[in-house]
């Protein structure tokens, strides 16, 4: 079955590295960068109410729901001008979170993994986050990313899917979907026709409602194995 692979698509966050703490620090070093720069915004706003901001948002732009940098930007202007602020601050503030969101930690196996397989294959990059590639450095591995604002929907819609499927310039069954959420990742793409494997790095149980992925790896260096990369 995978001696028909010619692409292998691949989730980002999760996936090659741990996100969490990624947006924990930068929220941290924007909050740092507000308070220097522009206090009344925390004084004026905690993180609840930076929630229910953002979901009046969202409520009001259902269409944009899936664009983490509008409604980051949205939040951000809306505070602004409640405090007094020119609402330009925005996209300053954006750029400060941006920087520090494509400051990644890659999992140990991935880096060595992606060298070996980007002269096999074509990898496309397919997230539902606002990662730069080329900020991070590895964009000259990658033949291609589709983004939920590039597709115009988010994982696990199959409009994202098919953007990507052409990226990879293969047909569904030629493609191999990497990831590591079973829902977003592997129930998307199998809908979409394309081969799976679920990257679970922490030994979680499958879902019991959702059809299995066509294979499971613990981390990249077991992927290379299930290719039979050399």
């Amino acid at each position: 079955m995978l001696n028909s692979i010619r692409a292998l698509t691949i989730d980002l966050d999760d996936t090659l590295w741990d996100v969490a703490p990624v947006i924990r620090r930068a929220e941290e070093k924007l909050g740092e960068w507000l308070t220097a720069r522009y206090p009344r915004i925390p004084q004026r706003f905690k993180p609840a109410d930076m929630l229910t901001l953002r979901q009046k948002i969202v409520s009001a732009n259902p269409e944009q729901a899936h664009d983490f940098r509008f409604l980051r930007r949205a939040v951000m202007r809306e505070m602004a001008l409640a405090v007094g602020y020119a609402e330009t601050l925005a996209d300053e503030a954006f750029e400060v979170f941006d920087r520090h969101r494509n400051e990644v930690e890659f999992f140990e196996d991935v880096l060595p993994a992606l060298e070996r397989l980007h002269p096999r294959y074509r990898l496309v990059a397919v997230t539902n986050g606002n990662a730069d590639l080329h900020r991070i450095g590895v964009g000259h591995l990658f033949h291609g990313i589709v983004t939920a604002v590039s597709a115009g929907a988010a994982k696990p819609h199959p409009q994202i899917f098919a953007q990507a499927m052409q990226h990879a310039r293969s047909e569904p069954a030629e493609v191999l979907h990497v990831g590591d959420h079973p829902d977003h990742d592997i129930e998307g793409a199998r809908r979409a026709g394309m081969l799976t494997v679920w990257v679970n790095r922490r030994g979680e149980p499958w879902p019991d409602e959702l059809e299995p992925p066509h294979a499971e790896v613990p981390d990249f260096d077991a992927l290379l194995d299930l290719l039979g990369t050399d």
